[in-house]
């Protein structure tokens, strides 16, 4: 195929889900094209069919879903006219995915390394088991896993977000494919090694013209990796265009919202002044409500100045966690993750806990919510200590701290409604009757930006930033004081993902509410924390306020944090 026609051409696609009222369209007639080793990105917020036309290209749509118009044109053949073995034949060796959810993807009762070498087999790149195992080890290699050798024996709950989707980053490469499709391939991972992964698929556009279609939220990637933007909205294609180009001078009104409430891009802080505040809400949703804004952070501010002396509202001093390992012929052996870490946040203050995938950031919040035992060291919620604390003292604490997990699928039951979802904690707590829950739950589907409509649905229908509002609402179920949010919104695109953030600063305003904000996404920090810790292998290495650790970052490895924030130079035309 000469390099000078498209490798892929979308033509007039159409997606639609049968339901039971009916065919409803999900993508309505758009058009592009991917030249080879092209990198292009689909941006939008959830539900604007980005992931449908992904899925549409290798037919690999979920439940009812089908393409009811239109071609797809992969190298000149039309994948819609192709049979199942056919498709097949296409799906990973020729296009490759990286899908979105980490664990819903791989196999619980499998290894990692059994899943990688499954696919090698499948792909027909190595046959011989010794082959097969260095290519699969190869692999991961690439993708930015550790000891991937030993990795390979573990299975899918033993690693982190941000390691599963490294396992599925090294499948989705593992045929080298001439187009690979990412699926918010990085949203689970820390700024420093989302570079590593991003440094390596330009690296393989470059050499072997592999062609990348990126599914991102984020922006900021979208305009340092892709050479085209694709802003999409309600099925449609609303803009389009060089990427750079686009976020500088954007046309649609859509795409001006998108561009304004991006924080890797904007980077203001909501709550560090009335100015700053009436700033970003003024793009993000309009000058009216930003008066009300200016309001709630003046009334924020003038609180934590009464709350300075008062007793802090999470107190954790010299916290220590050592895991056993199983090993070989040497026996157990013993893993830091949390290695004498101490911080204290005030009533009504947001402290954020940052660093890469693996440094304990996960393993605090654990703890802290005693789902995980405490090795040595103590933690205070309150002023009371929580280790010694019967199941009725636990059982109230829980009712008054809530968390909010990294895996919005995981942390959903399947079998259950949305709205039994949100109303679980009420059930749980005896909080009112079943008149008064209800309400309750179509008031929280209101505050996280979703329609009444959903509280009769179930996750699998839901989409990934769609099911990641709903564990916001169930949190915020019982007016909790503290809530502990474990990457709470690096699956939501950047207009959700203003509305959650803003939605928290207002709550925490009006109900005094602790945070304690687990992200590698600093650009994130930066808008949201009033305090950072910043954690590297298990330990604490730097903690100021945030705009100290911004402004002035003592420590080589928060800057190269810092440095790895995707989008910051790019300058705007907002």
């Amino acid at each position: 195929m000469s390099a000078t026609e498209p490798l892929l051409e979308v033509k007039d696609l159409h997606v639609g889900f049968q339901t039971a009222d009916g065919l409803v369209p999900a993508v309505n007639g758009i058009d592009f094209t991917i030249m080879p080793g092209e990198t292009v990105a689909i941006v939008g917020e959830s539900g604007s069919g980005k992931s449908t036309t992904a899925h549409a290209i290798i037919n690999l749509l979920p439940g009812s879903g089908r393409i009811t118009g239109g071609q797809v044109l992969f190298e000149g053949r039309d994948l819609t006219t192709l049979g199942r073995r056919e498709i097949e034949d296409v799906r990973g060796r020729l296009i490759g995915i990286v899908p979105q959810d980490p664990m819903s993807n791989l196999n619980p009762v499998w290894s990692v390394g059994f899943q990688v070498e499954e696919t090698i087999r499948a792909n027909g790149i190595a046959t011989g088991r010794k082959e097969v195992k260095e290519h699969a080890i190869r692999v991961l290699k690439e993708a930015g896993l550790a000891d991937a050798e030993t990795r390979m024996k573990q299975f899918p709950h033993q690693f982190s977000g941000g390691m599963r989707q490294r396992v599925l980053i090294g499948i989705g490469l593992s045929s080298h494919p001439k187009l690979l499709i990412a699926d918010e391939p990085t949203s689970a991972l820390d700024v420093t090694v989302q570079r590593q992964i991003l440094d390596h698929l330009g690296t393989l556009t470059g050499d072997a013209g592999t062609a990348v279609l990126f599914i991102t939220h984020d922006l900021g990637l979208a305009a340092e990796r892709a050479e085209k933007l694709i802003v999409m909205y309600k099925g449609k294609i609303v803009e389009a265009g060089p990427s750079v180009e686009l976020l500088q001078n954007p046309q649609h009104p859509y795409t001006q919202r998108l561009v304004a409430a991006a924080p890797s891009l904007a980077s203001r802080r909501i709550q560090a002044s009335s100015h700053d505040l009436a700033t970003l809400d003024y793009h993000a949703t309009g000058a009216t409500e930003g008066s009300d804004l200016i309001a709630a952070g003046e009334e924020r501010a003038q609180h934590q100045v009464a709350q300075t002396d008062a007793e802090p509202a999470i107190v954790v001093d010299k916290l220590t966690k050592v895991f056993k390992i199983r090993g070989g012929k040497g026996g157990a052996k013993e893993l830091r993750a949390v290695d004498e870490v101490s911080f204290s946040i005030p009533r009504g203050t947001t402290m954020a806990l940052v660093g890469e995938s693996g440094s304990g950031k996960s393993t605090v919040a654990r703890m802290l919510l005693k789902l995980e035992t405490v090795t040595s060291g103590s933690i205070r919620i309150g002023g009371t200590d929580i280790a010694g604390m019967n199941r009725r003292q636990l059982f109230s604490l829980r009712s008054r701290m809530q968390p909010v997990f990294q895996d919005p699928y995981g942390s959903l039951d399947p079998l259950r409604s949305i709205g039994s979802t949100i109303a679980e904690p009420l059930v749980t707590h005896k909080v009112g009757d079943h008149a008064s829950r209800k309400a309750r739950v179509l008031e929280l589907l209101e505050q996280v930006a979703l329609p009444s409509t959903l509280i009769s649905r179930y996750p699998n229908e839901l989409s990934g930033g769609q099911r990641q509002r709903v564990a916001v609402a169930r949190a915020l179920a019982l007016k909790p004081e503290i809530v502990i949010l474990d990457e709470a919104v690096s699956a939501l695109d950047v207009l959700v993902q203003a509305q959650i953030l803003q939605l928290l600063a207002e709550l925490q305003s009006e109900l005094n509410l602790t945070y304690l904000f687990i992200t590698h996404d600093l650009a994130v920090v930066r808008v949201i924390a009033d305090h950072v810790s910043v954690m590297s292998k298990g330990r604490i290495v730097e903690s100021a306020t945030t705009d100290e650790v911004f402004d002035n970052p003592r420590e080589q490895y928060t800057r190269e944090l810092l440095d790895a924030i995707p989008g910051a130079g790019i300058k705007l035309g907002i």
